[in-house]
């Protein structure tokens, strides 16, 4: 039996471009290490199979033997989905136990706008379900992000549980870095309220992005990196300016996970 409820399924080209663009550049030497093709799951990918097909063709820029099978638990999907197979990349009806063939552990599963319709208390045992599912050095990548992918906040977890978790933007299109707070995947999205430490990083990121609006006529991108680097005095960080240029700040789990 597949395990999980249906998704709205919608989806757009592109739309993960920016989980898929970090993806590629953390995760890279991980999918260099196997002597075989790597497999990466994408997981609830919705009712066109366009996630699927991108994220293949941007894992095979990094190593040209990748595979992705797409997992979905509406069998109509899979039908959809099936006419775009090729080899390295095929559908599959399932779940959350993953329906991998001889029971393979994929070395990534990305499983975006999957969880967001899950109550909070769920979100624990999916993470345990999928992170059980990894091979070793494998990464989980659980996450929301907006309709056409402007706005995304995904957390990274390993085989023993969740790293960090990641904003990113496209800054032209970028008020304030709380705007990003609507897209925090489901162990986050109620939590941010005072007290909470996702509330004070957004806080904290608002008041350093205004602080930093003299850097705006050098263009968003400008102004974003120096307001990352102003966070640095009371966060730490687990990326560097090579990442922020790109319209990303990852923070380790630890100093944002939910308190209790």
């Amino acid at each position: 039996m597949a395990e999980g409820t249906v998704t709205r399924g919608t989806t757009n080209p592109n739309r993960l471009r920016r989980m898929d663009r970090w993806i590629a550049a953390t995760h890279a030497p991980a999918l260099r290490r196997p002597a075989g093709p790597p497999l990466a799951v994408d997981l609830g990918y919705g009712a066109a199979p366009w996630t699927a097909v991108e994220l293949l063709d941007r894992l095979r820029r990094v190593r040209a033997d990748a595979r992705v099978t797409g997992v979905e638990i509406d069998p109509a999907r899979v039908a959809a989905a099936r006419p775009y197979e090729r080899p390295g990349l095929r559908f599959a009806h399932g779940g959350f136990e993953l329906p991998l063939p001889g029971g393979e552990r994929p070395l990534l599963i990305r499983a975006a706008n999957v969880l967001r319709q899950y109550p909070e208390a769920g979100v624990a045992g999916a993470w345990a379900r999928l992170c059980g599912r990894l091979a070793p050095g494998g990464l989980l990548v659980e996450g929301t992000c907006d309709e056409v992918g402007r706005r995304h906040v995904w957390v990274a977890l390993g085989p023993g549980g969740p790293l960090t978790v990641t904003f990113a933007a496209r800054l032209a299109t970028l008020t304030s870095p709380s705007e990003l707070a609507e897209r925090l995947p489901k162990a986050l999205i109620h939590r941010n309220v005072p007290g909470e430490p996702v509330h004070r990083f957004l806080r904290d990121f608002d008041r350093a992005w205004a602080a930093a609006a003299p850097y705006g006529p050098l263009g968003a991108r400008q102004r974003w990196v120096r307001a990352v680097r102003s966070l640095t005095d009371d966060w730490p960080l687990a990326d560097g300016p090579g990442r922020w240029r790109q319209g990303e700040v990852t923070v380790p789990w630890p100093a944002g996970a939910p308190r209790g």
